[in-house]
């Protein structure tokens, strides 16, 4: 019989977080520099800004449903309804890396 958590899904799900965090940290700097002027945001950033976190919250809330309705574990069920929010953080850092500091 399988143990209901591992270590393994548990460091998983950690480092999942802290990475999120981290990252989530870097985007709110680089939009502050942004919205002050210091960095360079599209058009549509200040919208995107809040329209996202309904976006991800919802695709958090069916992945982490689907992990629970298979019969997977709390950390697993944590590391899917993280999986979301983990592409939409490093997506945007990585677009925001790109845009750059103004001259």
């Amino acid at each position: 019989m399988r143990p209901l958590v591992t270590p393994f899904e548990f460091w998983r799900a950690a480092f999942l977080m802290g990475t999120i965090a981290v990252e989530a940290q870097v985007v709110i700097a680089m939009r502050l520099f942004g919205l002050a002027g210091m960095w360079h945001l599209g058009p549509s950033e200040r919208r995107r800004m809040v329209a996202e976190k309904r976006a991800a919250i919802g695709d958090a809330w069916i992945a982490s449903g689907r992990a629970a309705l298979a019969g997977r574990g709390p950390f697993a069920q944590a590391g899917a309804a993280l999986a979301p929010v983990r592409r939409r953080t490093k997506a945007n850092r990585k677009r925001l890396t790109r845009k750059g500091l103004r001259a």
